[in-house]
């Protein structure tokens, strides 16, 4: 059975390859996407379509069109890995997790202890809270293999 999984959120770290690796090595039939990762890229979606008046109106297009690729992947995917870093606020992983909450899509969420207490709401819908990229990459074995 072939599965897609979305991986969401923090863009810092390498955990993306980390999963991507675990999973390779188990022989897990995967296809992961995720958003844009390149900061900078991400930032400029919108700057085709013209100049804007301000940084909020950039930030706002430039939302909007992410949004076209972050919706229809999590729309298509089987299951969401939400990455929780500890350098910066995630405020996209938290929209993204409640995304999948209102879609009714599973998702697992991986941060540290240390930052439970304000992501409770968003581990509360979740279906599994890892500390780990080896407890994604576990979590996923069972999920295909049983």
């Amino acid at each position: 059975m072939t599965f897609t999984v979305y991986l969401s959120g923090e863009i810092h770290t390498n955990w993306r390859e980390e999963i991507e690796r675990g999973a390779r090595e188990a022989g897990l039939d995967i296809v992961f996407t995720a958003p844009v990762t390149d900061h900078p890229a991400s930032d400029a979606a919108g700057d085709h379509l013209g100049e804007v008046p301000s940084d909020f109106w950039r930030d706002h297009q430039s939302a909007k069109v992410n949004a076209i690729r972050t919706q229809t992947l999590i729309e298509k995917a089987d299951l969401v890995v939400v990455r929780f870093g500890d350098k910066y606020k995630q405020w996209n992983a938290a929209f993204d997790a409640g995304y999948c909450a209102a879609l009714n899509k599973p998702y697992i969420t991986l941060h540290d202890p240390d930052i439970v207490h304000p992501l409770k709401e968003v581990d509360a819908q979740a279906q599994a809270w890892c500390t780990t990229t080896d407890q994604v990459v576990e979590t996923l074995r069972y999920v295909l293999a049983g």
